[in-house]
């Protein structure tokens, strides 16, 4: 009797195994995220007086793989074509003083994988090949409305503006594209201050000797700009917000000049990350300026690593009068850290979206 009941148990089994693995396979295919798992790269130009070349990295179906690119080896397939799914959002990535649309690739493309459109401007006056912007008096209000610029672009795009979702537009920024970020989310500049600050203090040399540098000079830092009589002025007090910035990301920001009132205004979340080791902007006056201040704000600081631990590990190195933007602190593993910074800044943005 024991034996009959055993094969009858086996054979019921065997006639319902198949479709029971097929409805979990299905369950599990339901319950996963849709993404693309790779990253596709466009260039697009935006005109104007100054136009912007802006570097998009957007989800695609199409296996990536590295291109060398000058110093830069992104993971991604020029010309690719979109994935079906729906953007998770977009991302503005602001790159420091004297940077490239490329310097940030492996936190854009991981991005861009992860669903999201990620729009990396070169900024006009203030990139590789041309800071004339630094001594224009203007550079406090223009680095910002340049993304703003880009934002209005690509919001108006026949391809990708009706793809954006509304309300789930964030920014990250590094060095001066951190205080570009900050200043899109409501920080306003009191350029006085850099004066202020550099006349108080001698341990922030980084930050306080850009002002004297002639446009040809230097590489990626930030900046405390001349002034000039050239084109509209910054005024005593900038303020450049962008409402439909939902979310910043300020990485080593050059933030001094931010007033503590207009921080404590910020309504958006925010995260900035500092660098422990970081010469170029001493934390103590930028970063934890805006974690003193900014309410509720997500802050941390990366053990061992200098400035330029933020921007992707470039293949030969990078001088400049800030040093070699891509050495590294002895002891400092860049590469295996920005597995740790993606997964951050993913998680962060993440969060906003729910």
């Amino acid at each position: 009797m024991t034996l009959i009941l055993f094969l009858a148990l086996r054979s019921a089994w065997r006639l319902a195994r198949a479709p029971l693995l097929a409805a979990f396979v299905a369950l599990l295919a339901w319950a996963a995220p849709a993404s693309a798992q790779y990253a596709g790269l466009r260039t697009l130009v935006v005109p104007g007086a100054e136009p912007v070349t802006v570097a998009l990295y957007y989800p695609t179906p199409a296996v990536a793989r590295t291109q060398p690119m000058g110093p830069w080896r992104p993971m991604v397939t020029p010309g690719a074509p979109v994935a079906a799914t729906p953007l998770k959002g977009l991302v503005l990535l602001s790159h420091g003083t004297g940077g490239h649309e490329l310097g940030h690739h492996n936190l854009a493309t991981r991005l861009a994988a992860d669903g999201y459109l990620v729009a990396a401007p070169r900024h006009p006056g203030d990139n590789w090949e041309d800071r004339s912007m630094i001594t224009s008096g203007r550079y406090f209000s223009e680095r910002p409305r340049q993304v703003s610029r880009v934002l209005d672009a690509l919001l108006a795009h026949p391809e990708w503006g009706p793809r954006i979702p509304a309300g789930r537009i964030g920014a990250v920024g590094h060095s001066a594209g951190g205080y570009t970020v900050l200043a899109l989310a409501g920080a306003q500049a009191e350029p006085a201050r850099a004066v202020q600050h550099c006349r108080g203090v001698s341990d922030d040399p980084g930050f306080c000797s850009l002002g004297k540098l002639t446009p040809a000079q230097g590489a990626s830092r930030p900046v405390a700009p001349a002034a000039s009589a050239d084109g509209p002025q910054d005024g005593p007090l900038v303020s450049v917000a962008d409402p439909r910035i939902r979310a910043v990301v300020a990485l080593a920001p050059m933030a001094v000049v931010l007033t503590p009132q207009s921080l404590a205004a910020i309504t958006v979340p925010v995260k900035v990350v500092m660098a422990e080791r970081d010469v170029v902007l001493q934390g103590q006056y930028h970063g934890q300026h805006v974690a003193a201040h900014v309410p509720g704000v997500d802050a941390s600081t990366v053990p061992g690593a200098g400035h330029f631990a933020f921007m992707a590990q470039a293949a030969w190195p990078l001088p400049s009068d800030a040093g070699d933007a891509a050495a590294n602190p002895e002891g400092f593993d860049r590469v295996a850290y920005h597995a740790t910074l993606e997964n951050q800044v993913a998680e962060f943005l993440g969060r906003q979206w729910r």
